[in-house]
């Protein structure tokens, strides 16, 4: 199961690589994918109908979560542009979770604040392949020209200077 899913996400990784629009990943994935998929469905319907696998161990249960969800595990084979995986909105609901878990340590509402707002900005330099730390020592070294150009400084902004230096060229 697993070496066939791996084609399917190598299939996608293709598409990417290949820049293809949503229409063109969708044929693409229909014509590399699909016969995959739809193996893997036979394959886990066998293993519950043929009683190989118990329904109620976790591998069974993990086999009926997958054939009960079927069709949205597999929008990518019918809709353009469907993701195989939510994983970059699982790994932004992480984020939260351990912000909510550390946030229990705060003091005041205004450090809780502080927090909030440090963690938005770290998790948005992430979004945007800047280093969080080497963001937050900018900003702190350029204190004054980021309070007269809060905008040059937002983390997209500044990943797309080319040195990553002040704005104002100090």
């Amino acid at each position: 199961m697993i070496r066939q899913l791996s084609h399917v996400y190598r299939v996608d990784a293709e598409a990417r690589r290949k820049g293809l629009s949503p229409q063109k990943r969708l044929a693409l994935h229909r014509a590399k994918s699909q016969r995959v998929m739809d193996g893997l469905h036979k394959w886990l319907t066998r293993q519950l109908d043929d009683r190989l696998v118990e329904p109620n161990s976790a591998l069974g249960q993990a086999i009926n979560y997958m054939l009960k969800h079927w069709e949205r595990l597999t929008q990518f084979l019918r809709v353009p542009g469907a993701p195989l995986d939510n994983n970059v909105a699982e790994r932004a609901l992480k984020k939260s979770i351990l912000h909510r878990k550390n946030s229990l340590y705060y003091r005041s509402p205004n450090g809780a604040e502080a927090g909030d707002v440090y963690m938005t900005l770290i998790h948005t330099c992430e979004l945007n392949r800047i280093n969080p730390y080497q963001y937050l020592v900018a900003l702190l070294r350029h204190a004054d020209d980021v309070a007269s150009q809060p905008h040059a400084w937002l983390p997209w902004n500044y990943a797309r200077r080319p040195n990553r230096a002040c704005p104002g060229g100090a």
